[in-house]
């Protein structure tokens, strides 16, 4: 995988309608940055427009990639535009309910205290669902990719594969606690917390949990495997001029098998870890055990990758033959 840079308006024509709701999302995220200084309120423990914020941010990310993945394929073409289209549709929808939770001030997930915003989050479910569906179809169609080489294609087809999972797993955010099945009204279902309430001591930023375990790291970790093994492909094409051993395809397909094996390990781990009520920064010795074999798999992984292969036998090195 090689990298070359692409003008504003070339990355604008791999999808119009996926590129022009990430436009939005830029806008949402600047947004959201004045709401940050100017809005002094705070929902469950964090500042009342960092979670619009948040989302802006990784749906960008999520639909500038799947407009690049769109323009690689050749084909099922249209079914993938149309696909495309409907993650377009639905991410803007579901993000601009979330912001308007937000300036409502109100919770956008998990929220059943009204008639309204048990409509809303009803209606956010829903278009969840439909959008991973089309994130599927997506997923689907780039199996039967013939893209322009190996490491691109098996980089793109196993990074979309960990990102659905990483979607997936956020659907274990929507089984109700304990506290909440026991509460007379019930005005919340679901929760990013495990072990703890949401909205106690977090992590700068991600607001993760530091306190017990939190939901919302395997979904962010395995979401964005769409980024991060693309990334490190096109890192392992940029470093083969200065490392020949990395100019052999065969090389740098073997590496980011590994990686991508390696990853939906840690994505593994850290589902794990959260549904033990544990926080990230805070592992326990059998967390500490589990990450320590990861890395050392991690590691032969990528000196067996590294081998050179076996030099084929020349015809000065067979024996002779001797007829009778």
């Amino acid at each position: 995988m090689t990298y070359s840079p692409i003008s504003l308006r070339q990355a604008y024509r791999w999808h119009r309608p996926l590129m022009f709701v990430a436009a939005t999302m830029v806008a949402l995220g600047l947004v959201s940055l004045v709401g940050l200084i100017v809005d002094d309120r705070v929902l469950v423990g964090a500042p009342i427009w960092l979670k619009p914020f948040k989302f802006a941010v990784s749906l960008f990310i999520y639909l500038v990639t799947l407009a690049w993945l769109i323009s690689l394929m050749r084909r099922g073409r249209r079914i993938g535009w149309w696909a495309g289209n409907v993650v377009a549709v639905t991410g803007f929808i579901e993000v601009g309910l979330i912001a308007m939770q937000a300036g409502r001030g109100r919770q956008s997930h998990f929220n059943i205290a009204t008639t309204l915003d048990t409509a809303i989050f009803g209606l956010m479910a829903l278009l969840i669902a439909v959008l991973y569906t089309a994130s599927l179809v997506l997923a689907v169609l780039l199996m039967f990719q013939r893209l322009p080489d190996p490491v691109t294609t098996w980089t793109l087809r196993l990074g979309l594969l960990i990102a659905l999972a990483g979607m997936g797993l956020g659907y274990l955010m929507v089984i109700p606690t304990p506290a909440q099945e026991a509460a007379d009204p019930v005005t919340l279902v679901g929760a990013h917390s495990v072990g703890v309430p949401d909205g106690g001591p977090g992590m700068p930023i991600t607001g993760w949990s530091t306190t017990g375990g939190d939901l919302r790291i395997p979904h962010f970790v395995g979401m964005h495997a769409l980024q991060v093994l693309p990334l490190l492909a096109i890192a392992l094409g940029a470093l083969a001029g200065r490392l020949p051993r990395l100019r052999d395809d065969r090389v740098r397909l073997r590496l980011t098998v590994v990686a991508a094996i390696a990853y939906a390990g840690l994505v593994a781990l850290v589902t794990w870890q959260a549904l033990r009520g544990q926080a990230l920064i805070h592992p326990d010795a059998a967390t500490l055990v589990a990450a320590g074999v990861l890395a050392t798999v991690t590691a032969v992984g990528v000196l067996l990758a590294l081998r050179r292969p076996a030099p084929a036998p020349s015809a000065q090195d067979e024996p002779p033959k001797v007829y009778a």
